[in-house]
């Protein structure tokens, strides 16, 4: 298999055909697999809007954002138009464990021969710039201080990158793309929804070129992806079902905004629950373990309430009894 430094795009496709945009925009692709290319969902829904925003990304080398509660499929959204672009892609989480280094690289000890000797280890930054690849910063607004500056260096459309322990300056690659998911717009936890996100610079947000926001699907086109998920559902009866099941995970998610509620159901948690109901036949047992058992035991109430709303019956709650 050819390098993937070596790969460039060889074809371009129409965004009209490919995703069912009504635009004469054509976009880079390859022809040429690779291990890193995301696989396509072949049921995936494209959101116009965010989908024109991403696409910005890997024909203009935009630096794109993509905003929104979590569940509504950020990162999924940046993989799929990648899959279909047949582009190299790579997600890092900034989570709390991701450090410069981690970006950067470091020296580390090995085998050369018989002796061990030291070698500098590059880290995904460096990796990324020399090579055809879109590098996705998931959960952005979740990184360390010592990490974002690392990403400010490179969210300049033709910023280079300095090795300063190898003296040694990175060009990035002409079909280079960096990408990023946050929970917030970098104004920190002022809602209270995301604990752990961070302020960022202003200056850093302001190198964003484009910030999408993608909210969740309308409750028609979730039905869909569900049915497809769970073919043996896509009949008169399962139709409902799936129907008041979205129902119900809407309901969260406004109680969740809200702040009545600590957990929402995404799209993914109503496909598990589709899922669970083909193995334990039983409506309720499905959503205890689908998505009940995750949530605080003292807004059982409220998801009992909005259970009875959907499915016109009664769902069993258990309270913990006060101690005597």
């Amino acid at each position: 298999m050819t390098e993937i430094a070596e790969i460039t795009p060889d074809r371009e496709v129409s965004v009209r055909e490919v995703f069912g945009i009504d635009t004469d925009l054509t976009a880079p692709a390859f022809s040429e697999s690779d291990d890193h290319i995301p696989e396509i969902d072949p049921v995936y829904r494209f959101n116009k809007d965010v989908t024109l925003a991403i696409l910005s990304g890997f024909i203009a080398n935009k630096r794109v954002m993509v905003q929104g509660l979590h569940g509504t499929g950020k990162s999924t959204h940046i993989e799929q138009v990648a899959a279909r672009l047949n582009w190299p892609c790579v997600r890092v989480n900034l989570d709390g464990h991701i450090n410069r280094l981690d970006l950067v690289g470091r020296d580390a000890i090995v085998l050369r021969g018989d002796k061990q000797v030291t070698r500098f280890q590059e880290g995904i930054v460096p990796w990324a710039l020399r090579r055809p690849v879109a590098l996705v910063f998931d959960e952005y607004d979740a990184g360390r201080p010592d990490v974002m500056f690392v990403i400010q260096r490179i969210l300049e459309r033709d910023g280079k990158f300095t090795l300063l322990d190898q003296n040694e300056v990175i060009h990035p690659h002409p079909y280079f793309r960096l990408f990023a998911t946050s929970n917030t717009i970098g104004l920190g936890n002022l809602t209270g929804l995301y604990h752990g996100t961070q302020m960022l610079n202003h200056a850093q947000i302001d190198r964003w070129n484009i910030v999408a926001a993608l909210n969740y699907l309308a409750q028609d086109e979730e039905v869909e992806i569900a049915l497809a998920r769970v073919p043996r559902l896509n009949n008169e009866t399962g139709r409902q079902t799936i129907h008041s099941m979205v129902a119900l995970a809407n309901l969260t998610r406004k109680s969740f905004v809200a702040g009545d509620l600590s957990t929402l159901m995404s799209l993914r948690t109503v496909i598990t629950w589709a899922e669970n109901l083909e193995y334990f036949e039983d409506l309720a047992l499905a959503f205890r373990l689908s998505y009940l058992n995750k949530c605080d035991e003292a807004e059982h109430p409220i998801i009992a309430e909005y259970f009875q709303r959907c499915f016109n019956r009664e769902l069993e709650t258990t309270h913990l009894e006060s101690l005597e």
